[in-house]
């Protein structure tokens, strides 16, 4: 059984025993957390449910195993013959959650 889920702006598709990262959830870590926001839910024999826009009544188990911080990613900006250069950082957190079961 697959499902596509929306967390953080973004789309996921989903299966029981999958891991994640998401973007940054304000949950301890261990707790369990519900996503009601299911687009699209599958089955093994090939039936799919499309939500419009969402499935009513399924929701999505997830436990959430830790909080971190992604790569660096640096931002340069450069402009030729100003003698101007600007070069930042950026490190995206997030939340790295186990889907734990599909409910409809």
């Amino acid at each position: 059984m697959h499902a596509v889920i929306k967390t953080g702006g973004r789309q996921i598709k989903v299966a029981v025993g999958d891991t994640f990262k998401i973007h940054k959830m304000p949950v301890d870590t261990g707790n369990e957390v519900a996503f009601d926001e299911v687009l699209l839910l599958t089955d093994g024999a090939g039936n799919v449910t499309i939500g419009q826009p969402l499935v009513k009544g399924a929701k999505v188990l997830a436990k959430v195993l830790s909080h971190g911080r992604g790569p660096k990613i640096l931002i340069q900006k450069f402009r030729r013959r100003k003698h101007y250069d600007k070069i930042q950082g950026h490190r995206q957190d997030f939340t790295e959650i186990e889907i734990l079961g599909i409910n409809v």
